[in-house]
């Protein structure tokens, strides 16, 4: 599966990539011994691709970017925090099913006032 939607980032790219981003921007903290991290990996990269223009999707991996994960106070992997603006605005922790994590990207997108509409291939 190609994932040209998913940036993988690093302490060096957060700020850029996450931080001043104009969208709001979905953080997979992950590591490549995490079972459910693996089993979330699908979803997530399907999501970018259904949510691009609309969403950013970038993942973390926690054994990489210790920083990071510390920064964040990420305790549980996959944890999915939602940035908008520089700031965190809400998050997920677990491997969890498409349809809720759809609802959590409804509601983000519904929130930030986006002026495309919230359901992705509407835009």
């Amino acid at each position: 599966m190609r994932k040209e939607h998913v940036i993988e980032v690093t302490e060096a790219t957060f700020t850029k990539e996450v931080l001043e981003a104009e969208l709001p921007v979905v953080v997979d903290f992950w590591a490549s011994w995490c079972g459910p991290c693996k089993q979330m990996a699908p979803v997530f990269e399907e999501l970018a691709r259904e949510y691009a223009g609309l969403v950013k999707f970038v993942k973390v991996n926690v054994d990489e970017q210790q920083m990071l994960a510390a920064q964040f106070r990420i305790q549980s992997i996959p944890t999915l925090l939602v940035f908008h603006k520089g700031k965190p605005i809400d998050g997920a922790v677990g491997a969890l099913p498409k349809p809720h994590l759809q609802s959590l990207l409804y509601s983000v997108l519904s929130s930030v006032n986006t002026p495309a509409s919230a359901t992705p291939g509407t835009a």
